[in-house]
């Protein structure tokens, strides 16, 4: 059996809401800023430890953080700590680190996270992170993409 199209709403003939008329004024308005206060791609290593937990429950957890931030790029774990390597979009780095900061904390109870600590944050800038790859000095993440166990 054939799939079928049926129609949407939002076609043809009906009105478009006033949100994405908002969106795309946002980003008019983001094209005309400086290239200095442009959001740039930053590379973010957040490192946390804590004390130990399950590893089934640990990884729940990292999976959804994987779900609910849109820039999760991968993440290593262990029972008792966990590295989570992402993308940032932010205007500097002041910027990326306090959001990288802030995530851990954030999403503890929407992800049901550990109560850990972070102990440790790199931030970098996108062609800072591709030199060091193609100088063979930043490794890359052993598994691109996902929750794995170290």
């Amino acid at each position: 059996m054939g799939r079928r199209l049926t129609s949407i709403d939002g076609g043809r003939g009906e009105q478009v809401p006033e949100e994405p008329r908002a969106t795309v004024r946002q980003l008019h308005d983001r094209a005309e800023l400086p290239e200095e206060e442009q959001p740039r791609l930053w590379h973010v290593v957040l490192s946390v430890a804590g004390k130990v937990i399950p590893l089934a429950e640990l990884r729940a957890g990292l999976e959804q953080l994987a779900h609910d931030h849109s820039f999760f790029l991968t993440a290593r774990y262990a029972a008792d700590h966990a590295e989570i390597r992402y993308w940032e979009q932010a205007r500097d780095l002041h910027d990326a680190a306090a959001i990288a900061l802030r995530l851990w904390g954030e999403h503890k109870s929407t992800a049901n996270l550990p109560p850990w600590e972070i102990v440790g944050l790199e931030v970098v800038d996108r062609p800072t992170y591709h030199k060091r790859i193609a100088e063979g000095f930043g490794d890359p993440p052993p598994h691109l993409g996902g929750v794995h166990p170290y």
